[in-house]
């Protein structure tokens, strides 16, 4: 009896777990949509924008503005961007190996790289592996994703590259495609990178600046960064929920499974129990005769 209460118990309990991961699912299924129709939204903004600025990187010189201007390779820095709560697959950890991986080869040849992460998840990830790169952390500030944040952030960054802090800013996320694809995505925020592919569209624009040509890039360069940053963040947030949607729904069917096999040895252990008590009842009974 002892082994029959001991499988109601855990039968109770994976029942409860499946509730909860049940919720989970659809609360972020719900986040999932208004996040993925504000990340949609936000690309032809963002990509439009960065089309314009590469064109630019092209047509002037690097003397024009400091963003254009390829540097030393002295000191990177890599901003990361993670969530600050757990239970949604490997959206937190792979854009973190990722980080780390950037780190260790060093592939561009920079004597330091600095890490700056978005996210706590991140941070658990990495404090124990490229711990003294990290320089900075932001936490809770995932949950809700506005622009001013991003502006901040940015202005940051910005204001660390203007006074020759880095050469170089990369920034790594989540790029979302679906509810269960995400795509761990690189990219250089600074220098701006001209687009090879589009130098010929390029040269064929005539660009004419108002109110002059150094304003118009004082603005629109620094504004880039933003905007990319910006983009990232809710790219970032609705993968964060399409990965916690898929990693719930699989599992609450993990735990039907396992209400079946556990029910399955419930029954099976209540039968050998009965058939004892009968084998005892007949033993009894056929001793009294």
């Amino acid at each position: 009896m002892a082994n029959l209460k001991i499988i109601k118990k855990r039968i109770a309990s994976v029942k409860s777990t499946q509730q909860i991961t049940k919720a989970m699912k659809m609360v972020a299924a719900a986040k999932l949509r208004r996040a993925q129709d504000a990340a949609v939204a936000a690309r032809p903004y963002a990509q439009k924008l960065q089309k314009v600025v590469a064109h630019l990187a092209q047509r002037e010189g690097s003397e024009e503005h400091p963003f254009l201007c390829s540097r030393g390779k002295e000191r990177a820095l890599v901003l990361l961007l993670t969530a600050d709560r757990g239970l949604c697959g490997g959206f937190n950890a792979n854009p973190s190996k990722e980080a780390e991986r950037f780190i260790r080869k060093n592939e561009e040849g920079y004597a330091n790289i600095d890490l700056m992460i978005i996210g706590r998840k991140g941070r658990d990830f990495l404090k124990n592996r490229v711990g003294d790169k990290i320089t900075k952390v932001y936490e809770d500030i995932t949950g809700v994703v506005n622009f001013k944040t991003a502006q901040l952030i940015a202005e940051e960054i910005v204001s660390m590259y203007e006074e020759d802090t880095y050469d170089a800013v990369y920034l790594i996320y989540n790029a979302f495609q679906s509810a269960v694809v995400q795509h761990v995505t690189v990219e250089q925020l600074l220098p701006v990178q001209a687009d090879e592919v589009d130098k010929k569209a390029a040269d064929s624009v005539d660009y004419i600046y108002e109110p002059n040509r150094g304003e118009v890039l004082e603005q629109i360069l620094p504004k880039m960064v933003e905007v990319q940053l910006f983009r990232s963040l809710l790219e970032s947030y609705a993968s964060e929920q399409g990965a916690r949607m898929s990693a719930m729904d699989s599992a609450s069917r993990n735990a039907s499974e396992m209400i079946g096999k556990l029910t399955l040895q419930y029954n099976r252990a209540r039968q050998a129990a009965i058939t004892k008590e009968l084998m005892e009842i007949i033993s009894g009974a056929e001793s009294v005769k």
